[in-house]
């Protein structure tokens, strides 16, 4: 049976499993509920037919689902946890890659370190690396249509090794789901990434490219059971077959991240990724982006790195561990306000650097606690991080907030109410 006639075999209005209320699928983004709330709003597919309502339970399915219909509105009900990452990385290698035969061609000693691979000939290891990870890039991800909701049934919902690409597009919501980071089968050497050279990997969980009107809520992003620590390392530094976890990135705008959960990760959140004069011109003036009630668990920096963007964050609870460095990046022209956050720090971290000033920007920082302490996030940033002295005000004030909760009880909320498998 073709991957069309699964998903007509399983399109139909099944009744919604226990811990998820009926309705749930249809319901739509409130008023004044972040940038993305913005204009006409976001209604995802709540107004799909019977016949581009779908249950899915496989890739092929939710692949084929996302496919049909074009851009007319439709949701998508995901069943139980699907594996997107394929039978084996072997499944995605083209005939001839070796990875031996990479690591011997690539070795600092032979290959040094002031050349990258990119000029390197189809029929070479890197070649035959670019090639097998095209074939996982195709494998791994899923374009989500306009006027799309992707939502769990019940509390187990969810994709292992999926990168979800909303690309151009308006108008998408994408609920109770929990998302196991991809596994780039084929990290890129190179030499002159930092003076050691690093592995460069692809693939975030979801990618907001160039798309406006977008909700991501009650979603768990993790590392799950590949956590960085299980990676090797090849030529003194780690083989990272990780990349973000959520991009927001190239003009996308009016965007709402809500009571997610994102843990155990390194490079977590970009919005925006480049500093270069071609991509401000696309940029500038957008990347409008609100996140609220999320615990940031775990992780090691960018909850979020922000360029250019305004950017509303409130209500969140940062949870730092081992590895920790920051929480916000403040980069190229970032207009960032973190306000009514509460983190908890363990012993050893400062709170100074919650802030990590990339690039010359200002910040609103007001109402933050910092274990269960009233804190100045920029002066106590300017006290105790040496040549990063950072600027007070942003220079805008949120208005689309529905409720602000009180920064004490945000570790009460987001913990027992953030995540997959909380849509009430």
């Amino acid at each position: 049976m073709g991957c069309t006639a699964l998903v007509l075999a399983v399109t139909g209005t099944a009744p919604a499993q226990a811990g998820q209320r009926a309705g749930a699928e249809r319901q739509v983004l409130p008023a004044g509920d972040g940038w993305a709330a913005y204009g006409a709003g976001t209604t995802g597919g709540a107004a799909a037919d019977r016949s581009h309502v779908y249950t899915v339970t496989t890739w092929e399915q939710f692949k084929a689902a996302l496919a049909d219909g074009g851009s007319a509105p439709k949701i998508i009900r995901v069943r139980g946890t699907i594996d997107a990452d394929g039978p084996s990385c072997d499944s995605f290698a083209v005939p001839g890659y070796d990875f031996g035969a990479y690591l011997a061609k690539y070795a600092p000693e032979s290959w040094g370190r002031a050349t990258t691979l990119d000029g390197e000939p189809a029929d070479s290891p890197e070649g035959l690396r670019r090639a097998s990870a095209a074939n996982q890039d195709a494998y791994i991800k899923a374009e989500v249509p306009a006027n799309t909701t992707v939502i769990g049934v019940g509390k187990d919902a969810g994709f292992n090794g999926a990168s979800l690409q909303i690309k151009g597009v308006d108008n998408v919501i994408v609920r109770n789901l929990r998302f196991e980071s991809p596994l780039d089968c084929f990290p890129q050497w190179d030499p002159t990434d930092t003076a050691d050279g690093n592995w460069n990997s692809e693939y975030d969980s979801a990618v907001v490219y160039g798309s406006a009107h977008v909700w991501m809520d009650h979603d768990t992003f993790t590392d799950g059971d590949h956590p960085d620590s299980t990676l090797p390392y090849y030529f003194g530094r780690i083989y990272e077959q990780h990349d973000g976890e959520l991009d927001i990135v190239k003009g996308a705008d009016y965007v709402t991240a809500s009571w997610n959960v994102f843990e155990d990760h390194d490079k977590t959140i970009l919005v925006g990724n480049s500093d270069s004069a071609a991509t401000a011109a696309v940029d500038r003036g957008h990347l409008k982006v609100t996140f609220h009630h999320n615990l940031f668990r775990n992780l090691v920096e960018r909850a979020p790195r922000v360029r250019f963007g305004q950017v509303d964050s409130y209500d969140n609870h940062f949870v730092a561990g081992d590895g920790y460095s920051y929480s916000y990046g403040i980069g190229m022209e970032s207009q960032l306000v973190a306000e009514h956050n509460a983190f908890t720090l363990p012993a050893g971290a400062k709170a100074g650097s919650i802030l990590k000033k990339w690039k010359e920007a200002p910040v609103t920082a007001a109402d933050n606690y910092v274990n269960g302490r009233h804190t100045d996030l920029i002066a106590v940033h300017n006290a105790e991080v040496p040549g990063e002295t950072l600027q007070s005000g942003a220079g805008w004030t949120p208005a689309l907030r529905t409720r602000v909760d009180p920064a004490r009880a945000v570790p009460g909320l987001v913990g027992h109410r953030a995540g997959a498998g909380r849509v009430g």
